[in-house]
């Protein structure tokens, strides 16, 4: 085999373990992602089930010129 050869697979083997390693991290940050999604889901449940008791017709009218 000639070094030119040996030394671009080398490169390729190098490219593709980076590649993966990048990989793999875009799924650690999807997955970190849609557990903070879940959690502003919950939050956003939470403050509506607060706001059930509320009379009909509360925060209707709000001015907000200043």
């Amino acid at each position: 085999m000639e070094p030119m050869s040996i030394a671009n697979a080398m490169v390729a083997g190098q490219m593709s373990q980076m590649q993966s390693a990048m990989a793999a991290n875009m799924l650690r940050m999807n997955a970190v992602a849609a557990g903070e999604i879940v959690k502003v889901i919950e939050a956003a449940q939470q403050n509506l089930n607060s706001l059930a008791n509320v009379a009909p017709g509360v925060g209707q009218n709000l001015n907000i010129t200043a």
